[in-house]
């Protein structure tokens, strides 16, 4: 597989702020590896954990109250149909009802990219956040558990076939926002069975494999032992946490993989009291911890993009401050690349 290209590209998380589908495809073609833009204030089809759930067994909507949930009778009830379906691989694409944009970014001219991606909710979150009629999360159910991570495999790996027919070089990350979960002492799923599950998933998984999360785990169990191509950081919040896993993150880069530095704060009152320069300073500071301690500056920068820290939906703006992180985030690669001559 091709060494994917780092040098400071820059790219952001999938979800946007927008209910126009133009206007998020614009700002979601502004970076170096644009992406398709989930809208949830478009549709409550958009939100993340509805989204992947087309066409799983037992999954139940209420539109009124914008509630996902399992009904466990009916995913035993529906599989034989499943089963049926499963061999037609429309069964795991996207529909416009699900993404409205999907289908609109893969019409873009996408030829002057070096990468495009995809996202799609990991199986980790989406076991711990979706819940039965017990209210207890199906990631439990050692059946279910099972059947969700093959599922979500074959949908990303449906989109990442998709993404290759209109580019050379796509990836699909996986979204884990409930991954530090995992780490709480009343999670009754331990991480070692979580990592040894996550680890087969990935094993699954087409194209190069990457994950992003906005919390902040045990980084271990992210740095090692998966073979992730990518891993995506809130740096802006977390950065000071995760630069303390030194030797993993050194094995990580040497290894060829890519950290995407999510730098640029996209909550309006955090952004407004930042500039370029403190951000990019805050970044290097961050680099200047790791190369004291034996990590290479030429190979962080090698393998490294930049990014917004997370995804933001509450902003009194709307778009406003999104869009201006984008720009921002922008600002601070280019000044990276300058000074430090990568291309």
């Amino acid at each position: 597989m091709n060494k994917l290209p780092g040098n400071c590209l820059t790219t952001a998380m999938g979800i946007l702020p927008h209910n126009d589908i133009d206007e998020a495809l614009r700002v979601s073609l502004s970076v170096d590896i644009p992406f398709w833009p989930q809208l949830p204030r478009y549709s409550f089809f958009e939100d993340m954990y509805v989204q992947v759930s087309e066409n799983f067994p037992g999954i139940r909507l209420d539109l009124a109250k914008q509630r996902i949930w399992l009904n466990t009778d009916g995913f035993y009830e529906e599989l034989g149909d499943y089963a049926v379906r499963s061999e037609d691989d429309h069964t795991f694409k996207l529909s416009d009802k699900y993404s409205v944009a999907f289908n609109a970014f893969l019409e873009q001219d996408l030829s002057k990219f070096k990468l495009v991606r995809g996202q799609n909710i990991g199986p980790l979150s989406f076991g711990l956040k979706i819940v039965d009629e017990n209210m207890k999360p199906i990631i439990y159910n050692d059946e279910i558990r099972s059947f969700l991570f093959d599922f979500i495999a074959r949908k990303i790996n449906m989109q990442y076939r998709q993404l290759l027919e209109v580019h050379p070089m796509p990836f699909v990350w996986v979204d884990e926002p409930g991954l530090e979960i995992l780490f709480g002492s009343f999670t009754g799923y331990p991480s070692d069975l979580a990592k040894k599950d996550f680890k087969a998933f990935l094993d699954a998984l087409e194209g190069h494999r990457g994950v992003h999360l906005c919390g902040n785990p045990d980084w271990s169990f992210l740095l090692s032992g998966l073979d992730l191509d990518i891993l995506s950081v809130d740096i802006f919040g977390n950065g000071h946490i995760f630069t303390r896993y030194v030797e993993e993150i050194k094995a990580f880069l040497e290894g060829g993989a890519i950290i995407s530095w999510g730098i640029v704060p996209t909550l309006t009152e955090e952004l407004d009291a930042c500039t370029v320069d403190a951000l990019t300073a805050k970044l290097e500071e961050y680099w200047r911890y790791l190369t004291s301690r034996g990590v290479d500056l030429e190979t962080i920068l090698d393998r490294a993009w930049l990014a917004p820290a997370r995804c933001c939906l509450v902003n009194a703006d709307g778009a406003a401050t999104v869009e201006r992180a984008f720009k921002v985030v922008n600002r601070v690669a280019a000044r990276l690349r300058e000074k430090y001559g990568v291309a």
